[in-house]
């Protein structure tokens, strides 16, 4: 088993890694999105390498909620002042 879990914000937006620390240090709003999205990764990921089991549903779901978070923070990262 991996000690990394994919799909990491800084994985994602690597280009933007001081403007997310920033932000998750500045933004209460910005840092509950980080936190959520990494909740819903680390869920996302436990079921793809089966240490934990889910119906295809709560995957699909689950995968959903990690799209639109990425969404989310993609645009407030995109409307952040520069680094």
């Amino acid at each position: 088993m991996s000690a990394h879990t994919p799909n990491e914000l800084a994985d994602t937006f690597p280009e933007d890694a001081e403007t997310l620390h920033l932000l998750k240090l500045t933004d209460p709003h910005f840092a509950h999105l980080a936190e959520r999205h990494h909740e819903v990764n680390r869920a996302i990921h436990r079921i793809e390498i089966e240490a934990e089991a889910a119906s295809d549903e709560r995957l699909e779901a689950l995968k959903r909620d990690r799209l639109h978070l990425l969404d989310e923070i993609a645009a407030m990262l995109e409307n952040a002042p520069a680094v």
